[in-house]
């Protein structure tokens, strides 16, 4: 072992050490790995931020801004919208939303198909009185294993890929990985079916900041547009929308005003209707139903074509001048080039127009502005505002668009007509020039802490194959199962990034395991596809622990989930995995060389 080999292998070692101690971040880690390789000299300088502009980077971030395009357009909650009424239980709803959550896995990254179906698997879990933690593990086990099916699914794919490509020239392809990761995600889903069961149903949630400030009651001004034709046009039929949160508190009508509206009141074209409800469900009720926010018809005036228009909330100090005015009386758009569109004030139910509704101190109101006017006018106006959370009261929604652009990806991507980095990027960036996204929502949607880790693990990774370190452990390992069968050695080689995935982040995983994988594929005289998709799907499947990948992490809260219970379901899942899935890749990728 020479001195460079040694240091590479220190480098990793005490990084791996780190990483399973927890004391501090992930990506934290990753750059301090980074810059203590870049001091050692097993890291070059000129190579040591190649991983910034490697294309691993540029998908996943790509993929994360799709995702939240797709979120955004409400497409998916339209087309599960038939089934809604019929998910009354916990039987029907494990399957329904681990199934929909692993095709859009397979349509986007994991975690971003995860996200989107979150909010309405709760809020039909709450409406239905069936505990979220029966419904949510499942879920995010099911957007694992369909992430494993294409090449954007998953962290641990891409960067496999990326791993052939520079060993051989050829990276795999967007659809290689489906007839393992399709199979296994039909086991998977048959599995969960059934075994959910063996979750906790007495689990309690944890609430964010953001679930606490969603459940504010928040009243708002809409108009019914000229020639509306909604099937629910009834009074009660709102109420009954979403989560039945949804109230019409009045309605104004040739300048007379009707409050508390019987249940049978036909709604007009023509009518504003004072609404009360929760942002999420108010905002679902106003684009779906075609509503006009009728307070935001005043153009918000922006400063230069690059500034953009933004929704805050913020409460009123005991201070403030707003106190005991209206916002029509303290002429905020005029003197403040920003519009009121909605009041949340507790314990009590405003009746009368937004615009004429006297303002108390403690009120929350949701203003709209242009992104430089806004915290000036927050400033003069003596409001404090809340934790900063994206706030939707009706707005232009593209339902089509991102859906098309992410189609269209795949297509250009699988026949080749560009690489996946070029049309990945080409197709985010598109989604914000068509208005699907705006920047600021883009911006949001990148995870950067997984971002750093992967382009700073990237050149650490490296050092290993630099330094001829990879090939040294594949000699050691080619002794320790020489004369074995293949398939042998193949399990050996998933279990090894299955049980390093869940102390080390599956991206870690695989950029460390992956070259080991191509060695010991080398000196066994054995094709290395399979040995990469053994690490790939390895490194993909965490079902143990909360802390390996970032949709065990994202349920946690919600479910209300401790550490032990993610063994409880995902131990067997993982035995049935090992099992299973060697068999698969070496149906599918054969071990010999061609």
């Amino acid at each position: 072992m020479t001195l460079q080999q040694a240091l590479s292998f220190g480098l990793v070692g005490l990084t791996v050490i780190v990483f399973i101690w927890g004391r501090w971040r992930y990506d934290l880690v990753a750059l301090g790995a980074l810059a203590v390789g870049i001091a050692i000299g097993v890291i070059p300088i000129k190579s040591a931020f190649d991983g910034v502009s490697n294309d691993i980077v540029i998908i996943i971030a790509s993929a994360l801004v799709l995702s939240a395009a797709v979120a955004r357009s409400g497409l998916v909650d339209t087309i599960l919208a038939p089934l809604v009424p019929r998910l009354k239980s916990e039987k029907s709803q494990v399957p329904v939303f681990a199934t929909a959550t692993a095709i859009l896995s397979m349509l986007s990254k994991n975690v971003g198909a995860l996200a989107l179906m979150m909010p309405t698997a709760l809020q039909i879990a709450r409406r239905t009185n069936t505990p979220a933690s029966r419904v949510l593990m499942p879920m995010s086990f099911a957007s694992l294993v369909g992430g494993l099916a294409v090449l954007v699914g998953t962290s641990p794919n891409i960067i496999v890929a990326e791993v052939r490509g520079e060993a051989t020239g050829t990276p795999f392809g967007m659809f290689d990985y489906f007839p393992v990761g399709g199979i296994l995600t039909v086991i998977a889903i048959l599995y969960l079916t059934f075994a959910y069961r063996l979750l906790p149903k007495d689990r309690k949630a944890s609430i964010s900041v953001d679930a606490a400030l969603a459940a504010n009651a928040y009243m708002t001004e809409v108009e019914v547009p000229a020639g509306w034709d909604w099937k629910s046009s009834r009074v009660g039929d709102i109420r009954k929308f979403g989560d039945g949160s949804n109230q019409v508190v009045a309605i104004l009508r040739n300048h007379k005003r009707i409050s508390a509206p019987h249940p049978n009141r036909k709604i007009l074209a023509g009518d504003t209707l004072l609404l009360e409800g929760e942002e999420q469900e108010l905002n679902e009720l106003i684009v779906r139903a075609g509503l006009k926010m009728s307070l935001t018809d005043r153009p918000v005036a922006l400063a230069e074509p690059t500034d953009e228009v933004r929704v805050v909330e913020a409460v009123i100090g005991a201070n403030s001048d707003l106190v005991g005015e209206s916002a029509k009386s303290f002429a905020l758009h005029e003197a403040h080039g920003v519009n009121l569109i909605g009041v949340s004030r507790s314990g009590y139910r405003m009746r009368g127009p937004l615009s004429s509704t006297r303002l108390k101190s403690g009120d929350i109101l949701v203003l709209q502005g242009s992104e430089q006017s806004l915290p000036e006018a927050l400033k003069a106006l003596g409001l404090l505002p809340l934790a900063e959370r994206e706030v939707r009261l009706g707005g232009i929604r593209h339902a089509i668009a991102p859906a098309v652009i992410l189609v269209g990806a795949m297509v250009v991507v699988a026949t080749g007509l560009l690489p996946v980095a070029a049309g990945f990027f080409i197709a985010a960036v598109l989604v914000v020039a068509v208005g699907a996204l705006r920047m600021r929502e883009a911006y949001a949607a990148l995870d950067a802490p997984v971002l750093i880790l992967v382009a700073a693990l990237i050149p650490v990774s490296d050092s290993i194959s630099r330094s001829g370190g990879a090939d040294l452990i594949a000699a050691a390992l080619s002794g320790a199962f020489h004369g074995m069968p293949p398939l042998v050695t193949l399990t050996a080689m998933m279990a090894v990034a299955m049980i390093a995935t869940p102390f080390l982040n599956n991206a870690a995983t695989v950029l460390i395991v992956a070259p080991i994988g191509m060695g010991l594929a080398k000196q066994l005289g054995l094709s290395p596809d399979p040995f990469l998709m053994a690490v790939a799907v390895g490194a993909g499947c965490d079902f143990l622990t909360p802390v390996g990948h970032q949709c065990n992490t994202l349920v946690m809260g919600p479910g209300g989930y401790r550490f032990g219970d993610y063994a409880r379901l995902g131990a067997p899942l993982s035995v049935i995995i090992l099992l299973v899935a060697p068999l698969l890749i070496s149906l599918f990728w054969p071990f010999t060389v061609p």
